[in-house]
């Protein structure tokens, strides 16, 4: 009997998800099967969820989603040689050619041929995943699950951050969701001068204060620009970070940037945004970034440097955790704004199994394939 496991799959076209028993992926000989530990909700899986204009373009079903995880080897391919079962790991979730010009060049974050784990690959909302063992990044095996799974996200803010000079300058950064909050730890890390959160969400804000934002700015209630413009003494920031998405923040984003700074974009509209290039990019001389993942691998090993000397502290996001099982009102809640990073313990469903009833099922054991 085929071996089976619970995920949370992305099953039409359309808003929700179910959870339901799919196989248990079969190892191939360059990957890795891992047993789920944690797990937790991207931004982009909110995007799937709700299925918007990105989904529909971008992803792949019916599928298992989820890309952000932390669990340990339970199987390995024949050809695998630097993986190991027992192995505490996450995993890079673009999984890439590694013959195109891109990849050569150091930039396979933007292959083109670029299949993407839990988009449009099945991905670890799930007991277990199959990630290609080149993509494996070890963790130490004292690191919690919980905090493991969130170096994906993690990364994202770090590449955001980084992706240009960042000592000493005022920093804007909009948008607070948990990669937002991320980069307000990761910019104060890293030397920043003054770090600027901008939200509109209260509960959100008070988090951007405990990951070490000086100012924080009630979008709702105070214009963006003139607040910006306000605390950087009518400069305009010199790094604009835009994480939110909301087309009004972006155009207030560049509007609010100094002369000759820097606007990194990672938020993902839903819709296209329209822009005053002349005015707000092209006269300001501004230098524009846009930042999709990590790159492969030179962010995995800053934000490995940031946790290892624990530059950071990424525990005060983790504000709730749910079994796989309560991922309706996991996901009602991340699409509230009430909360911080969720986190599905997500081999709860399997752990309530008894050892009889896992080998009915046919889950696999510790093996090399």
């Amino acid at each position: 009997m085929a071996a089976t496991m619970m995920g949370l799959v992305k099953e039409t076209r359309a808003a929700g998800a179910v959870l339901r028993e799919v196989p248990v992926p079969v190892c191939g000989p360059d990957e890795v099967l891992v047993r789920v530990k944690a797990s937790s909700i991207c931004g982009t899986d909110v995007h799937i969820y709700k299925w918007d204009a990105w989904a529909e373009s971008a992803v792949v079903t019916p599928n298992v989603f989820g890309h952000e995880f932390a669990g340990i080897v339970e199987r390995v391919g024949r050809d695998v040689k630097d993986v190991r079962v027992g192995d505490h790991v996450s995993a890079e979730g673009h999984i890439v050619c590694g013959r195109c010009k891109a990849c050569r060049t150091g930039n396979a974050h933007v292959c083109p041929n670029t299949v993407s784990f839990g988009i449009s690959a099945p991905g670890c909302f799930a007991d277990y995943a199959l990630v290609k063992a080149s993509n494996v990044i070890p963790n130490p095996p004292d690191m919690p699950f919980e905090l493991a799974c969130l170096q994906d996200p993690l990364g994202n803010a770090v590449q955001t951050v980084l992706s240009g000079d960042i000592v000493g300058k005022s920093v804007a950064i909009v948008g607070m969701g948990p990669i937002g909050l991320m980069a307000v730890a990761v910019a104060k890390a890293c030397g920043a001068g003054a770090v600027i959160a901008i939200d509109v969400n209260p509960y959100r804000l008070e988090l951007a204060k405990r990951m070490g934002a000086e100012i924080v700015v009630n979008n709702r209630d105070t214009s963006l620009v003139e607040a910006i413009m306000a605390h950087t003494g009518g400069e305009g920031a010199e790094v604009v970070l835009e994480m939110s998405g909301h087309p009004d923040a972006i155009r207030a984003g560049f509007e609010a940037a100094a002369p000759a700074a820097r606007v990194s974009l990672l938020g993902i509209p839903s819709r296209e945004v329209s822009l005053d290039l002349s005015r707000h990019i092209i006269f300001k001389g501004l230098r524009v970034e846009g930042i999709t993942g990590r790159r492969m691998y030179q962010t995995w090993y800053q934000l490995k440097g940031l946790l290892d000397r624990k530059r950071i502290d990424l525990s005060p996001l983790i504000t709730h955790r749910f079994a796989l099982r309560d991922y309706e009102e996991a996901f009602g809640l991340m699409m509230s704004g009430q909360c911080g990073k969720i986190v599905f313990t997500q081999d709860a469903a399997a752990s309530e199994l008894t050892d009889k009833e896992r080998a009915d099922r046919g889950e696999v054991g510790n093996g090399v394939r």
